[in-house]
């Protein structure tokens, strides 16, 4: 360690240790004012959309099909989002703990939200491609599930304002419903309000999401009474609002089976 000479010839303070001595006599409210100024690398969630796959969304029908019958259906199917802070948003320190203490509020660090190292128009695209996969992945696991072939049968997805892939089971299940309802001339919703989220690959299997304890408050507010979550995020969705019913689900053909005996009144697993 170098020192200097003071003025009057004595060695002066080392400088390190008099740096050390101002920070020890900032009072510690202005440290912490100092850090709720802040920027934290943390994205602060709240309930999103639902959106009705069976019906319209701005104008346009989410789920358009050529080369078949095509039913009428009553009920809804509702797949459920949650709204995150911007990627570049300067969440500070306040808005942080406000976040943890709110049960519709979910605080993540921005790395398990949005992919790193991107600009956010970059996120974005990154996002739509995401959508487009799972569209394309939700249409073979519902025409692969009614054995129909993709050459003859053709599906048209459009839901605007929406990213990422949680969105493919509610699809493939509204797909089975134009098509096939309950398999028995009935609704595959049995006329319910029903929401949900998961993952689906083209195969017909289910995947976790994100955000699941928001996704049913959301689901809660729009009148759902059925919320069907992938059986892997059943843990985290066992805080869901009194009066909602949780179903897991771990495929497609484990959706269907549970929604038709749910409108049969039989036996249903859950949560």
């Amino acid at each position: 360690m170098i020192t200097r000479p003071s003025r009057d010839g004595a060695p002066a303070r080392p400088r390190s240790r008099a740096r050390a001595l101002a920070l020890s006599a900032v009072p510690p409210a202005a440290l912490l004012a100092v850090a709720g100024l802040a920027p934290l690398p943390y994205a602060v969630a709240r309930p999103g959309q639902t959106t009705d796959v069976l019906g319209a969304h701005r104008g346009a029908e989410v789920i358009s099909i050529s080369g078949a019958p095509v039913r009428k259906t009553s009920g809804q199917l509702r797949m459920a989002t949650i709204l995150a802070t911007a990627p570049r948003a300067e969440n500070r320190l306040g808005d942080v703990i406000d976040g943890w203490f709110r049960t519709d509020r979910a605080v993540m660090p921005k790395d398990t939200v949005f992919p790193s190292g991107l600009t956010d128009a970059e996120i974005a695209k990154h996002n739509r491609a995401d959508m487009t996969s799972s569209q394309d992945a939700a249409t073979a696991a519902a025409l692969g599930y009614l054995k129909k072939d993709p050459d003859q049968v053709k599906v048209k997805l459009k839901l605007s304002d929406v990213g990422g892939p949680s969105a493919g089971l509610l699809f493939s299940l509204g797909i089975v419903d134009k098509l096939d309802g309950d398999g028995n001339g009935g609704d595959l919703t049995g006329g319910r309000k029903i929401a949900g989220t998961g993952t689906i690959d083209a195969d017909g299997t289910v995947g976790p999401v994100g955000g699941v304890a928001l996704k049913s408050q959301a689901a809660k507010r729009d009148a759902a009474s059925v919320f069907l979550v992938p059986k892997a995020d059943c843990s985290n969705a066992r805080s869901a609002p009194d009066g909602l019913r949780l179903i897991p689900v771990t495929t497609l053909k484990d959706a269907v089976q549970s929604l038709r005996a749910l409108a049969k009144g039989g036996e249903v697993p859950s949560c």
